[in-house]
């Protein structure tokens, strides 16, 4: 059987600004989330405010690939 595209698909979320100033030696890594997105209503690629643990703000979070 063939396999069906899915309306919601998984996608991760990453900081950019972690990623655009490289990670600094009092942070251990790079803040990720983890949600869905309905591929009709947003074929874009998705950006939101989140809280970043190591950059201890908000900041945005864009989609990466898998």
């Amino acid at each position: 059987m063939a396999k069906t595209k899915d309306v919601r698909v998984t996608i991760i979320l990453e900081c950019t600004s972690c990623v655009r100033n490289g990670v600094n030696k009092e942070s251990t890594g790079i803040s990720r989330y983890i949600t869905q997105k309905n591929r009709h209503n947003t074929p874009s690629r998705l950006e939101l405010k989140k809280l970043c643990p190591y950059c201890y703000k908000h900041t945005i979070h864009g989609e990466i690939k898998k």
